[in-house]
This record gives structure tokens, C-alpha cells and sequence, in this order.
């Protein structure tokens, strides 16, 4: 396996994107529709696909911006505060009179296994007129990363600006919408997991040939490459020049939360490709970074750092060989 090391200067990642405090609220199991339990403890911990994607990238060492909105709430100042003492670049996160900050109310199993409801609140408000207020940051970027947290309308105006610039872009179509607008595909690269790559193309994902049909239709749908996370399964990457199909094992974990996984194998991603790596060596380091976070409570508090990430790399490596 060639490996390519950093060089120069940080990368550049911007990040379009949400911004929440989540609520989390750890228990046994998820409740049932119609149940009442009782739940283990109670936090507050800064969340927000978007924001979780940037301290992701940040704790990495990439030189992050984050485009986004909070609230005139308490929650705002907090979130924003939250951004900057990673070493977040916030100059274009906005507050947003008259409105509340974007919640998430976030239930964790024992198992890892998570339940999410979002009111997305001044994420909601991100327009495309913000991000082409932003568009300094977004074409100096290496990697643009995108979810759909916010509007779709900022989402394909941001990956517009970028493109024009040959800023590379990654979605991670989360949610995944019940229409896909002309143009919200269009990027370099789409990372859905397995629901949402059933969602997007309306096709099962129950085995591994499904996962390649899949595949292949999101490609059509987007002449983009596809990669499909897939837990503790890994990540199925197809080619989008070639169209050949590569699995990548994931890292060996025991899942405590995985609220933020996938937002952490994003930023992994994306660090690793403005780097100069290939696409399956920036799998395996999105795979492993992805596994370290899962193994914490919390979304941006069970971030891992670079050292961390090639830590569990190096020592994967080493008992496979033993």
C-alpha cells in the first residue's frame, strides 16, 4: 500500500453546513412508539452535521471554515464559541435575530444505536445568498464538504461555486430528501450510508450485489464516485471513471455512539483526498477515524485527533501481520 504523507501547508477544508446543540439523552434501549422509559443521563454537547464535519477535520490538522448559522438563544454564542476553540475559522457564521439555534434531540442505546430529531431552527435560514457572501473561502478550499442539514437551495449553490473554482466537493446526502432537486447531486463525490442510498434511489440495500446496483444508479443519477458506508461493514467505493467497485474493511471498535460517524468518516475523507491521496487510502484513514468516534459518547467530544486516527491505522496493521 502507497501511502502519501502531508506536505506544506494544512489543507483547506470548508464546511456548508448545520450548526445545533444536541440534547442527548443516553438509556437502555430506544423507546417503542407510544412508550415511556427512563433514561440513563443528560447532556448538552455541540452537534450539527455541519459543525461536527469541521471539528472533525480541524482535530485532523486541516485548516477548516465553517459557513453556517446560529441563533439569537443562549445556544448561539455557545455554538459559536464552540467552533472557534477548535481553531475554526467563523467569520461566516451568522447569528440570526428573532430565531432559535438549530436542536438536535439525540437518544443513544448502550449498543451505540441512535434515534434523531432535528429542528433545524436558524439552519433553516442559510441561504444562498451566504454563501456566495462566503465565496472566498469556499473557492480557496482544497474540499468543500456539504450535507443536507440545511436548505437544498444553499447546498447546490455552494457545490456551484465551488466546482466553478475546481474546489472538490463531497456531499453526504443526510438526510436524504423524498425528491432530489435538478443539480443537489452534482458533485465529485457522494457518501450516503445504506438508508440513505435505499432513500436517494429508491432501491433495496439488502445485500451485497443490491449495494452495487445502488451504487451504480446514484452514479448515473450524479456522474459523481460513490462511496456507501456501511457501519461496521465498512465502505463500498465505486469508481466513478471506471465504475469498479472496492471494499474497504472497517476498523475494529466497540460502538458506545455512533451519532457522528459518518461525519467523522466525511472529514477523514476529505482530509486525506486534499492531501493528495488516493481514494481507497482515504477510505481506509475516513474508515478508521470513523471507528474512533464511534467508540465515544458524544459527537464532536468523541472526535479523534490525526495521531489517534494513524495510531489505530499502525496497529491494525501490525496484528495482521502477526
Amino acid at each position: 500500500m502507497t501511502t502519501v504523507e502531508p506536505t506544506g501547508p494544512s489543507p483547506r477544508i470548508a464546511v456548508v453546513g448545520s450548526i445545533n446543540m444536541d440534547l442527548v439523552v443516553r438509556c437502555q434501549r430506544l423507546p417503542r412508539p407510544g412508550e415511556t422509559i427512563m433514561g440513563l443521563d443528560a447532556r448538552e454537547v455541540s452537534g450539527g452535521k455541519g459543525a461536527n464535519q469541521a471539528v472533525a477535520a480541524a482535530r485532523l490538522g486541516a485548516h477548516v471554515s465553517m459557513v453556517g448559522r446560529v441563533g439569537s438563544d443562549g445556544f448561539g454564542e455557545t455554538l459559536r464559541n464552540c467552533l472557534q476553540a477548535e481553531g475554526i475559522h467563523t467569520a461566516h457564521v451568522a447569528r440570526t435575530p428573532g430565531c432559535s439555534s438549530g436542536l438536535a434531540i439525540v437518544a443513544v442505546e448502550t449498543s451505540g444505536e441512535n434515534a434523531i430529531t432535528v429542528v433545524p431552527g436558524a439552519n433553516g435560514r442559510l441561504s444562498p445568498e451566504d454563501v456566495r457572501a462566503a465565496a472566498d473561502v469556499i473557492e480557496a478550499a482544497d474540499v468543500l464538504l456539504l450535507q443536507l442539514e440545511v436548505p437544498t437551495e444553499t447546498v447546490i449553490a455552494a457545490s456551484g461555486i465551488a466546482r466553478s473554482a475546481g474546489t472538490r466537493v463531497i456531499l453526504d446526502p443526510a438526510p436524504a430528501p423524498t425528491d432530489v432537486p435538478d443539480g443537489l447531486l452534482a458533485v465529485d463525490l457522494l457518501c450516503p450510508n445504506e438508508s440513505e442510498a435505499a432513500a436517494l434511489t429508491g432501491l433495496p440495500v439488502a445485500s451485497d450485489d443490491d449495494l452495487r446496483v445502488a451504487a451504480d444508479r446514484l452514479h448515473a443519477m450524479s456522474g459523481a464516485g460513490v462511496i456507501i458506508t456501511l457501519g461496521e461493514c465498512g465502505a463500498l467505493y465505486r469508481a466513478g471513471e471506471t465504475g469498479e467497485f472496492v471494499q474497504m474493511p472497517a476498523y475494529r471498535c466497540t460502538a458506545v455512539d455512533t451519532t457522528a460517524a459518518g461525519d467523522a468518516f466525511a472529514a477523514g475523507l476529505a482530509l486525506r483526498l486534499a492531501e493528495g491521496a488516493d481514494v481507497a487510502e482515504s477510505v481506509r484513514f475516513a474508515n478508521a477515524t470513523a471507528a474512533i468516534a464511534a467508540s465515544r459518547h458524544g459527537a464532536q467530544p468523541g472526535m479523534p485527533t490525526r495521531a489517534e486516527v494513524e495510531q489505530l491505522i499502525a496497529d491494525s496493521s501490525q496484528s495482521t501481520t502477526e
